[in-house]
């Protein structure tokens, strides 16, 4: 019996939606706001070499059964702590930084209040509500209807942008130079199209998406799931260089680091140029990305704990899912009472750090999946195997480049 479309699709869709966020709305924007189509080079290239890394996720998971967790234990109980420990360094400043933006947008499209701590709350809040009525079967659903919103505004903000834009544009490539450039080229990269640490959290949807099914996926069927969701993460990404470089660019204006401000701007600088009738488009693309990132994330940081925590301790341990929900919802609240005056700082933080812990999990991925855990059937061909060795190579290199240009 033929599966239908909407059964194979889910961890990919709830990838693009981690995915498609602040390296989106944020970065991919600023990009053409402040080098035009000028970095379409770099967004074309990240998506290339991080692409095998994000798919041995998915392929690791239909072809074993288990999660990238436990290969990285059968990789040794070191590789696991080391997991364990930039896991816990870095998921506060993830979530508090797609929480912020995601607060911002709500401030300024709803109103209500100002006070970006106490829409971060509602917002939280919200997530945890959803994630504890429907658990991941209702994330996956949700989900789906979330991506096509998102889809659809955006093409029609894009048209818009194009159909009005009195202004000529080149398409010759820049190679940003200086230390402020080399920061913004890094941060842009780190979350293009996500950080690498996904691939993990990819592997444990597409574990509970067979207990919640009771059907095992396919490898074939969860490279496609996989595929149409990173191909949709690519296209809206060149969709929001394209708005930002439209839109945007040598406008005379300047982003704010201030969360409220950034959001204001973005969104005032669209309705300005495209017209006010762009706002209701603008701002449903805006926040369902936003939205559906701060969610997904919510999900997964702590569902990656438990899981290491029960191969780590016991399964018997009270650091379950729940625990680590809570647990990340109040560190999320304290950063963000520290941080809140500085979003730019923020972001720019997480962003580094997922672009210099990426080679960590490139070369984890990529022995995991050609190595005796995984059965031989399974393995990358010669081809995949080829562009994951140039990926960790680009990888490495671009960290290296960066820490001597600070």
């Amino acid at each position: 019996m033929k599966k239908s479309l909407s059964s194979i699709l889910g961890p990919g869709l709830l990838f693009a939606g981690a995915a498609i966020g602040v390296s989106h709305l944020v970065q991919s924007t600023r990009a053409g706001a402040d080098f035009g189509f000028g970095l379409l080079w770099a967004l074309l290239i990240v998506n290339i070499f991080k692409y095998p890394f994000f798919q041995f996720g998915p392929r690791y998971a239909a072809a074993t059964g288990e999660t990238l967790l436990d290969g990285y234990k059968k990789l040794g109980k070191g590789v696991l702590i080391c997991y364990y420990i930039l896991n816990f360094a870095t998921m506060f400043t993830i979530q508090a930084a797609v929480t912020i933006v995601t607060a911002s947008l709500a401030s300024t499209i709803f109103g209500f209040t100002n006070d970006l701590i106490i829409w971060s709350v509602i917002i939280l809040f919200i997530s945890i509500i959803i994630l504890g009525i429907g658990k991941y079967k209702l994330l996956d659903n949700l989900m789906k209807y979330i991506i096509i919103i998102l889809t659809v505004s955006t093409i029609i903000a894009v048209n818009v942008a194009i159909f009005s834009t009195q202004k000529g544009f080149t398409f010759q490539q820049i190679i940003p130079s200086g230390t402020a450039q080399i920061t913004f080229l890094i941060a842009f990269l780190g979350w293009m199209p996500a950080p690498l640490d996904i691939s993990i959290w990819h592997s444990l949807w597409s574990i509970e998406k067979s207990k919640t099914t009771f059907e095992k996926i396919k490898p074939k069927d969860a490279i496609f799931d996989f595929n149409i969701g990173y191909l949709g993460t690519f296209f809206l990404s060149v969709c929001f260089v394209i708005l930002g470089a439209l839109v945007m660019y040598r406008s005379g204006e300047s982003f704010s680091n201030k969360g409220n401000l950034f959001a204001s701007q973005l969104i005032n600088l669209y309705t300005k140029n495209l017209g006010d009738f762009s706002y209701l488009f603008i701002g449903i693309a805006a926040f369902t990305t936003m939205f559906s990132t701060t969610l997904t994330t919510l999900d997964a940081s702590p569902r990656a704990m438990t899981k290491t925590s029960n191969l780590l301790f016991s399964k018997k341990n009270k650091l379950n899912y729940w625990f680590w929900i809570l647990f990340l919802a109040i560190g999320t609240f304290i950063v963000l009472k520290y941080f809140l005056a500085d979003m730019g700082f923020l972001v720019k933080t997480a962003t580094i750090l997922s672009f210099l812990t990426a080679p960590f999990y490139a070369i984890l991925n990529y022995i995991l999946i050609t190595g005796k855990h995984t059965p031989k059937k399974n393995r990358p061909k010669l081809p995949l195997r080829i562009l994951s060795i140039t990926g960790i190579v680009f990888l490495v290199g671009f960290s290296i480049w960066f820490l001597v240009n600070l």
